[in-house]
């Protein structure tokens, strides 16, 4: 049989569907989550200090669970990881719902962030495995049905929970989220394990292996890159509207959009970057990405007015849109790696970016304000640009 005869494999395939749900209901869950937060400060009694430690909470669950998944899926393949944690965190929003005191509310927080974030490794790994097997690249969507399951989360939990409370809402959305995951459940790709694949000797098919240490420093490296450009989304989502409203004088309705723009943005780009990353290849998308963020970053600090600051923040959504997706690709393709190590290890280093950073922002903003800031990102943001082309392992090779 000729090349020519081999049909390519459809642009929406079962296997792309499913694991696109996966991160339509991951996102969803995550999205349900913010608009309990006053109702659970409330209830709990808890000022501003002990909700950031309850968040906290949250995030050093989802940093616990990744490397623990990411062994996992090597062992099991990304497959069979993702469909037991999707079905596990399904109902996770009823734990902090019933939590009845602070100690029992920390617990089910530190399980929340350990499901969403192991979650987020096996499905990551997943879509890594349907880019390998249909040729094209899907990582950036996938991301985007994210976004979008957390705008569908936020959206309709904050109406929900006004017009029927939180326990109402908190079963909806667990029942919206099994629903997502049972649609997936029978059509996510199979993968077989790293050990499988190495007794089949396919592990070979991409070259020679390199040794533990320059493999490592890839990996690593891959990581840092991650962090450095999932920072400034975590500078704009928690310091964004205080930056509008205490150094431009944005009011309480125009300082929301500064997040509102960069996420929109950025949904936006990431249903567009698979169309773009196939037809320039991954590196120089990932280069005219981050020099568009940088100028986005550069504008929204040096603005003075918050329109122009808003519109900086659009731009730099859309630069950093693809970035993450296509590390993750790269991270996941890199030769002589378990898939599901490398990327535990870069998911782990980047949601550091969004988790903890903030806080040393906030700190810094205290001595020299927020637009310095957002000023200094970019010269930050110039080493990933520096080792852009690690992201060469994010495209299939050709024959």
């Amino acid at each position: 049989m000729s090349v020519s005869t081999i049909s390519a494999p459809p642009l929406l395939s079962p296997q792309r569907l499913a694991v696109s749900l996966m991160f339509l209901a991951n996102g969803f869950v995550v999205g349900s989550w913010a608009p309990k937060i006053p109702e659970f400060a409330a209830r709990l009694r808890l000022d501003e200090s002990d909700l950031g430690l309850m968040i906290m909470c949250f995030g050093i669950g989802s940093l616990c669970a990744m490397p623990a998944v990411g062994a996992l899926v090597s062992q099991n393949g990304s497959r069979t990881v993702m469909r037991y944690v999707a079905a596990a965190t399904s109902p996770c929003l009823l734990f902090v719902t019933l939590a009845p005191s602070i100690w029992t509310a920390a617990i089910a927080l530190f399980l929340i962030g350990a499901l969403i974030g192991g979650m987020d490794v096996a499905m990551n790994a997943n879509a890594v495995e349907v880019e390998k097997r249909q040729g094209r690249a899907i990582m950036s969507s996938c991301h985007g049905f994210w976004s979008l399951g957390g705008v569908a989360g936020a959206g309709l939990g904050g109406v929900m929970i006004a017009v029927y409370g939180v326990h109402v809402h908190a079963i909806a959305a667990s029942l919206l989220t099994a629903c997502a995951v049972a649609v997936a459940w029978p059509r996510a790709l199979s993968d077989p394990p790293l050990t499988t694949n190495r007794t089949r000797g396919e592990n070979d098919t991409r070259g020679s292996r390199p040794g533990l240490l320059t493999a490592g420093a890839a990996v690593w490296l891959t990581g840092i890159i991650c962090l450095i450009v999932m920072t400034p989304e975590g500078a704009v989502l928690d310091w964004g509207a205080l930056y509008l409203r205490q150094e431009l004088g944005a009011d309480a309705a125009l300082s929301g959009l500064a997040f509102g723009a960069f996420s929109a943005s950025m949904a936006l780009m990431r249903f567009l970057g698979d169309l773009v990353r196939d037809r320039f290849g991954a590196v120089r998308t990932f280069r005219v990405s981050v020099i568009l963020a940088m100028a986005g970053l550069g504008a929204a600090g040096m603005a003075q007015a918050p329109e122009l600051a808003i519109a900086g923040f659009a731009v730099a959504g859309l630069g950093l849109a693809n970035t993450v997706p296509i590390a993750f690709s790269a991270a996941g393709n890199l030769p002589g790696l378990p898939q599901g190590l490398a990327i535990s290890v870069v998911t782990f280093m980047g949601y550091s970016g969004i988790l903890f950073v903030p806080s040393v922002i906030g700190f810094i903003a205290e001595h020299t304000g927020f637009a310095a800031v957002y000023m200094a990102l970019p010269v930050f943001v110039v080493i990933p640009l520096l080792f852009s082309g690690l992201m060469r392992h994010a495209d299939r090779p050709v024959g």
